[in-house]
């Protein structure tokens, strides 16, 4: 039998009606327990011990990363949010379906202003890294405008991403760096269900609200058709002006159209989602690596730098001694010798940032000798691979010097630089602090990707054969076939037939393509047009196959 009493604090306690009950020899008396198992402090337990020694309470499970990034509810999506993803969806639709060029630009300014909505609404201010972010953003959405070429374009739109979600989410740590893009893949889940609240709050608007937004809309696209077209059929020249502004759209086209109109808006509506109520990336805390001893960490990384320090004495040898003496020694050929050395050296980079990496993960720290010892040799590792990377980009100069100037080339070198400006952000972390480094390898990559996409690689590598072709009458006529319409302004002045044979490839691509309207045409395109416009190609197939210039051809 039991009895539920209530204690002083006013909880409830259930009490044993016999304390002595069950008691064995030399135990002290029973003394009533709690229902929740705990001693009050009486017989010398201190409170809130387990009633049995042995029975520790079981500790509350850590959340899960999941919970930890889980975003806050979000504030009801705004009527002007709303306006800017169907803008943003329409433009898509309208200007992305002949391809891509000032058109991507234009569609993405609608979601960002959608995104600004959402954010002022949530009350969320934007601080300096969310401008540079959304600048960068913007500033690399502007390369499809600028070249011609798909590669550099590519490159630029995943950097967006990129940078947008750091604009977004605001994540400071190498995990909301890396894991921001894919909160848009939840945001474009979670928006839908955001949408559709804010579609249902407005059901009941009446129709004093809508009705006469409506009726002007109606009437204003009424009055635009009836005198656009008059004017159209009035003059000539304000018809093909709306020819080239208004976009081409045909019945068969209808599919492609409202799958880009609903991806257009999908984008947008993520964008302000995100902007609403971001995931919290930064929540996610990386353990560091158990902290290995003083030789066990440092021994290996010791051998390494004196592995470097040799392989650097060597080129330095080589430098001084000159290339003739080594490729006599070897057997190498000149090509082997500089394309065999820059790949080995590109694999080294990357693997010593990734020995960096773990070396951090479990360096000593157990003080500041630790400190000072981490430092030193890792600071001297990332000064030696310094000097391997400039080793590299000395091979592919000679390389280049010998056989031209390639996209493979000239995108691997880029690589390389940037590597090399990586490891001089680390070395800087190592002296002031590494907080930033996150925001500052991710700035690295935007700033970077916008650099190549400016210079247009395929201008560099046509710039830099001409430059050949005029020094030593070099050139390989079969590699131009491949590249845009970047490369127009160079190759055009090679002197004929090498130049028509040059642009044969590029002149026959843009004639298939036929007119593209202004939102979908390149500055790049644009000014290959008016070349070849003015300056025809010229030279027969026949001349141009002579001269092989329609080879088959591998880039190394």
């Amino acid at each position: 039998m039991s009895e539920i009493t209530g204690g002083a604090d006013g909880a409830r306690s259930e009490e044993v009606a016999d304390p002595g009950a069950g008691a064995t020899v030399g135990d002290p008396p029973a003394k009533p327990i709690p229902a929740d198992g705990r001693h009050t402090g009486a017989a010398g337990w201190p409170p809130g011990a387990p009633a049995n020694p042995r029975q520790v309470p079981p500790r509350a499970a850590a959340p899960s990363w999941a919970t930890l990034v889980r975003p806050a509810e979000a504030a009801p999506i705004r009527t002007a949010v709303l306006v800017a993803v169907l803008v943003s969806g329409l433009a898509a639709a309208m200007l992305l379906g002949d391809g891509m060029g000032p058109g991507l630009l234009v569609a993405v300014v609608p979601a960002v202003a959608a995104a600004y909505l959402a954010a002022r609404t949530a009350g969320r201010t934007a601080r300096p890294w969310t401008l540079a972010w959304a600048t960068g953003c913007l500033a690399l959405l502007a390369i499809p405008a600028l070249r011609d070429s798909a590669w550099p374009a590519t490159l630029a739109i995943l950097s967006a991403v990129l940078l947008g979600a750091l604009a977004l989410h605001g994540s400071r740590t190498w995990p909301g760096v890396l894991l921001g893009p894919l909160g848009f893949l939840d945001a474009a889940v979670s928006g839908g269900g955001w949408l559709l609240t804010g579609l249902r709050s407005r059901s009941g608007v009446s129709k004093e609200r809508w009705l006469p937004v409506a009726k002007a809309t109606g009437v204003a696209a009424v009055l635009l058709l009836l005198f656009g077209a008059l004017f159209a059929s009035a003059d000539a020249a304000f018809a093909d002006l709306l020819g080239d502004l208004m976009p081409d759209a045909s019945f068969e086209d209808g599919p492609v159209r409202f799958m880009l109109f609903v991806l257009g808006a999908v984008l947008a509506l993520a964008a302000a989602r995100t902007a609403a109520a971001p995931l919290r990336w930064d929540r996610i805390k990386v353990a560091p690596g158990k902290p290995r001893s003083r030789v066990e960490w440092a021994l290996p990384l010791i051998v390494m730098n004196l592995l470097f320090a040799g392989f650097n004495a060597v080129q330095l040898a080589v430098l001084f001694g000159g290339y003739d003496k080594v490729l006599r020694s070897t057997g190498l050929t000149y090509a082997e010798y500089a394309r065999q050395g820059f790949w080995q050296l590109l694999w080294a980079t990357l693997l010593t940032l990734a020995v960096i990496a773990l070396a951090l993960r479990w360096a000593p720290r157990s003080g500041a000798g630790d400190r000072r010892l981490v430092r030193v040799v890792l600071g001297l590792l990332c000064a030696l691979t310094l000097a391997v990377v400039a080793a590299a980009l000395r091979r592919m100069d000679l390389y280049v010097d010998a056989y031209g100037l390639t996209r493979l080339r000239v995108s691997v070198a880029a690589m390389e630089l940037w590597l090399g400006l990586v490891i001089v952000l680390i070395m800087a972390a190592g002296l002031f602090g590494g907080r930033w480094l996150a925001r500052a390898v991710a700035g690295s990559v935007g700033a970077a990707v916008l650099a190549f996409g400016l210079l247009s690689p395929d201008g560099m590598v046509a710039e830099r054969n001409v430059a050949r072709f005029e020094a030593d009458a070099k050139i390989d006529l079969a590699y131009f076939q491949s590249l845009s319409a970047d490369a127009v302004p160079a190759l055009d002045r090679l002197p004929e037939p090498q130049r028509s044979c040059a642009l044969r490839g590029i002149n026959d691509e843009l004639s298939r393509a036929g007119d593209v309207p202004w939102y979908a045409m390149s500055l790049g395109e644009h000014r290959a047009r008016q070349i070849l416009s003015e300056r025809p190609v010229t030279a027969s197939y026949e001349v141009c196959s002579r001269m092989g210039a329609f080879g088959s051809r591998v880039e190394y």
